[in-house]
């Protein structure tokens, strides 16, 4: 039988004893279980507030909302949990309760939701479910019992969540063995291509240790393919140097190695590890920042950037012009690159004109004053 054919408790050998077994390993009873339904006119009442009060925590964090990413599935999203909640106090804990916990799992692992969000987001939710149920019992021991049930049925929850975890990234090892046993042959071959390719063209610069502009055009195909079958977004970051062609004039070329030395180890440090860093040459440096929008950069690479060099030296300044490509409309690398670099000569056009503007002002108020 095709795995697509089996429902996930029987593709993990769950059995009515196993279901029994767990029950009894988290101290639910079913008693407890039944004693669930006290709950439900306090849970119908303040859902809408308990909801709205977990997502709005949860949206607060930047990694959880960029993967929630839409006010779309932020909507399916509130549903689903009003949903979950609902459960808790009142669907019978069988097989198919199993079954969805499972379901809740794998699609978590298929988004990629790291565990520890997912258990940030369930800690946080125990403490709203604990402060509504404490709130509306006037009986604090009866209030404290109830707690208990629903946080340990909770725990039960979680353990399947995790179980699907495993499954599906044991399943991925499986799967990338197959594949690596399958192609060994021309992987050696493809090795050996491209030992001998390195022995002839270093990768790297060998002032500032990023990639060089002949690496650009080896990296830059894969990382553009790579972000369209997973139909996400690409920005490309064009930094320059300001008056670097004067500082080296009047300080010497030791001090100009020295500032790209500087701005190479920022731009290393302020970028992610899936990013590509390159100096393109001269002053100029490229990053390549697979499944990041330009208004993620702006956001939070430039000034992470800003401040990184700030820290060291406030004597450096960068002129940087960011082009995004996709996912609504894929870019060529060439043309993202040319609006890049459009971008940052307007950036260093607006500093320019500001600078002449503050010039003439403090010029003009001068002569105010000599008058």
């Amino acid at each position: 039988m095709k795995i697509t054919e089996c429902s996930l408790v029987e593709q993990q050998n769950i059995t009515e004893i196993e279901l029994k077994s767990r029950l009894e390993l988290f101290r639910l009873s079913q008693e407890d279980l039944n004693s669930r339904t006290a709950l439900k006119g306090i849970v119908e009442r303040n859902l809408d507030m308990m909801v709205g009060i977990f997502y709005e925590n949860q949206t607060d964090n930047t990694e959880i909302a960029t993967l929630i990413g839409d006010s779309g599935t932020l909507t399916r999203l509130i549903a689903a949990q009003k949903t979950y909640i609902v459960e808790l106090i009142s669907r019978d804990v069988d097989l198919a309760y199993v079954e969805n916990r499972l379901r809740i799992g794998l699609i978590h692992k298929r988004l990629g939701v790291a565990p520890k969000l997912y258990l940030s987001a369930i800690g946080y939710l125990k403490g709203i479910l604990t402060r509504t149920i404490e709130t509306n019992l006037n009986d604090q021991v009866y209030a404290k019992s109830m707690v208990s049930v629903i946080h340990r049925l909770i725990d039960f929850d979680i353990s399947f969540v995790f179980d699907a975890y495993i499954r599906s990234m044991m399943t991925e090892l499986e799967a990338e063995r197959t594949r690596s046993e399958r192609h060994i042959g021309d992987l050696e071959n493809l090795i050996h291509e491209r030992t001998h390719n390195l022995q002839q063209v270093s990768r790297l610069d060998p002032l500032t240790n990023l990639f060089n502009k002949r690496t650009f055009q080896s990296t830059s195909s894969s990382a553009f393919e790579s972000v369209q079958i997973k139909n996400e977004p690409i920005s490309l970051v064009y930094i320059d140097i300001d008056d670097f062609k004067q500082c080296n004039d009047e300080l010497g070329h030791d001090e100009g190695d020295a500032i790209l030395v500087l701005v190479a180890d920022c731009i290393r440090s302020a970028s992610r590890n899936v990013d590509y860093c390159y100096r393109f040459g001269g002053d100029e440096f490229v990053i390549i920042m697979p499944s990041c929008s330009k208004d993620l950069v702006l956001k939070h690479f430039v000034p992470r950037l800003t401040n990184e060099i700030l820290s060291v030296r406030n004597d450096v300044s960068l002129s940087i012009g960011i082009a995004q490509s996709g996912p609504d409309d894929y870019l060529s690398i060439k043309d993202t690159l040319r609006l890049a670099d459009k971008d940052m000569y307007i950036h260093k056009r607006n500093i320019k004109r500001k600078c002449s503007d503050d010039e003439e002002q403090v010029v003009a108020m001068r002569s105010s004053k000599s008058n």
